[in-house]
């Protein structure tokens, strides 16, 4: 089973507003906005929020979350990792994300968006509450079970970090906590993303082992949301690369032949 979105456009691509490399390339004199004792790492206050109906004409904005609700986020060190799914009990689309404020540990939230994808019409809250509240959490991703009950990805920075899973009756929560990670990794791995095998009961968990180098992504497939096997790493077991190197933080979305071929045309004529 597969949860239908209503398809007024084919794409919507979130993003964070973030330049790690700026001072590098001469476009800030500084390495990031603001200084990184007081906001730490890769500090960024907005989310770029893009939509399309035909994956190639994009309309594209930038969303201040410190802005638009300075009383709770005028203070985020950070927002980070966007997702986004369709709420069927709202009939909105739903936007996830980690941020933290100042330079303090890092928390899941969610909101939902306008009808043209441009800005936020809900205060950002919390997606979960950790058992532990000194555990940072990030990089969520949730999915339809076929139960019809949801799935939430996430990373927990234990020792070491990886992923671990949560369900849910709600697409955002309250969530059941399950203690165990579902990676093979002996080290620490992040940016988790869940995707559906075509014609196929199977899913695959995908995740980004930055412990490693090079670095690599980890593969998990999966029937029912509780068990998981290890698929191994790219071109290190069943999964090959074939056009790309260096992989971080991937995604990957369902797209149908009509698509496909409009998008290798168009690409084709762009070279």
């Amino acid at each position: 089973r597969t949860e239908v979105v209503p398809r007024d456009h084919l794409g919507g691509v979130k993003m964070t507003d973030l330049h790690i490399f700026a001072k590098q390339r001469g476009l800030r004199e500084t390495q990031w906005d603001r200084p990184a004792e007081d906001y730490g790492w890769g500090n960024n206050q907005a989310l770029v929020m893009m939509k399309s109906y035909d994956l190639i004409n994009w309309t594209r904005s930038n969303m201040r979350i410190d802005k638009t609700y300075p009383e709770k986020f005028g203070n985020a060190g950070c927002i980070w990792a966007p997702e986004t799914i369709y709420d069927p009990v709202e009939g909105k689309m739903m936007i996830y994300f980690t941020s933290r404020m100042g330079n303090g540990g890092s928390k899941l939230y969610y909101a939902y968006t306008d009808d043209d994808f441009t800005t936020l019409v809900t205060e950002p809250k919390l997606l979960m509450e950790y058992p532990d509240e000194n555990i940072e959490v990030l990089d969520a991703d949730i999915s339809r079970m076929p139960d019809g009950r949801w799935c939430m990805a996430y990373v927990a920075q234990e020792k070491p970090g990886g992923i671990k899973i949560a369900y849910s009756d709600n697409v955002n929560g309250p969530w059941e906590y399950l203690p165990d990670q579902v990676d093979f990794e002996d080290g620490a791995c992040e940016a988790p993303n869940v995707w559906k095998r075509i014609g196929e009961d199977k899913w695959v968990l995908m995740y980004d082992i930055f412990s490693i180098r090079p670095n690599n992504f980890g593969f998990a497939e999966t029937t029912d949301f509780k068990t998981f096997k290890n698929l191994g790493h790219f071109n290190e077991g069943v999964m090959k690369i074939t056009n790309f190197t260096s992989p971080k933080h991937g995604s990957i979305i369902l797209i149908t032949a009509e698509e496909k071929a409009r998008l290798e045309k168009h690409w084709s004529a762009a070279k």
